[in-house]
């Protein structure tokens, strides 16, 4: 009987053709030896061509022979060039989309939501993704709130229309203390949300940009992990010992609690995931569940 979590790992699209060929022929390919469930590529992130998402996740899939899902944000984006974007993404073998409604660009804000030519939501999104074709549809989920949010209650009830709408599973921002996640389950399950949330997870391979990224997004770090760091900061050798020491106990826990798929935000390196994996018994997990299944 499995008693591990499945996985999944998600990538960006590089800015440069040399870095995507490292990405699609080496990185993904050494995870993709995980046996991940899915693998994600996220939209024209950090300033990529946004028609990189699709090429890069078309080539991941080639390569590997793991479903890849693409990210799709509506935001700035019309209605009907959203809807051929999906189409080509189904027509190049994409049958999972991760739908967001994407962050505004402060020359946008505030967003007119008269304009009926835009969807505004995610949950608008996905309605519109059903008219296109039965893609499988993952959500973004905020165990800490979603920064815009006024609560968490009011976060939780734009999460559940997502899941009305058509949604199959949330994938987490990234935490850094268990118990959020864990709180964030309960909250859900208590609002009749019964679709899968699962916990996204960033290991730490840039302190310093980890600490920007968590204040953007409104992520706690807590002070137990600003110390395990802050005294190696001009040691990178002991800072990735740390991180992986701590990548390690994170996901333990959650195997610990019965979590049954763990997502990774790989940043596009594979070293620190795969040392987690295979210290937890996540890779020959998968690969025991893909040999009863052979």
């Amino acid at each position: 009987m499995n008693t591990k979590p499945t996985t999944s790992f998600e990538f960006f699209p590089p800015k440069t053709y040399e870095s995507w060929e490292v990405l699609v022929t080496d990185t993904a390919v050494r995870l993709a030896a995980m046996k991940p469930e899915f693998m994600t590529v996220t939209y024209g992130a950090g300033g990529s061509r946004k028609s990189w998402t699709m090429e890069t996740a078309v080539e991941i899939q080639k390569n590997t022979g793991i479903q890849t899902a693409t990210h799709l944000t509506c935001i700035n984006v019309y209605k009907k060039g959203l809807l051929g974007i999906a189409q080509t993404f189904r027509d190049n073998g994409i049958k999972h989309i991760v739908a967001l409604r994407g962050d505004v660009p402060p020359e946008d804000a505030p967003l007119d939501y008269d304009d009926k030519n835009y969807y505004h939501y995610a949950n608008e999104l996905i309605a519109g993704l059903k008219q296109v074709g039965d893609f499988e549809i993952s959500v973004a989920a905020y165990p800490e709130k979603h920064p815009e949010a006024p609560d968490m209650e009011t976060d939780i009830k734009n999460l559940k229309r997502k899941f009305k709408t058509g949604a199959d599973r949330g994938i987490t921002q990234f935490f850094f203390d268990n118990n959020y996640y864990y709180d964030f389950l309960e909250q859900t399950e208590k609002a009749g949300i019964t679709a899968p949330i699962v916990p996204g997870i960033l290991p730490i391979m840039n302190y310093k940009r980890m600490l920007s990224f968590a204040d953007m997004c409104g992520t706690n770090v807590p002070d137990e992990l600003k110390a395990r760091f802050e005294p190696h900061l001009d040691n990178q050798a002991d800072m990735d010992k740390v991180a992986e020491e701590f990548l390690i106990e994170q996901v333990s826990d959650l195997i610990d609690h019965g979590i049954p798929h763990i997502h990774f935000y790989t940043l596009n390196k594979a070293d620190l995931t795969i040392a987690a994996c295979k210290t937890c018994g996540l890779a020959e997990q998968q690969q025991e569940a893909m040999t009863s299944t052979g």
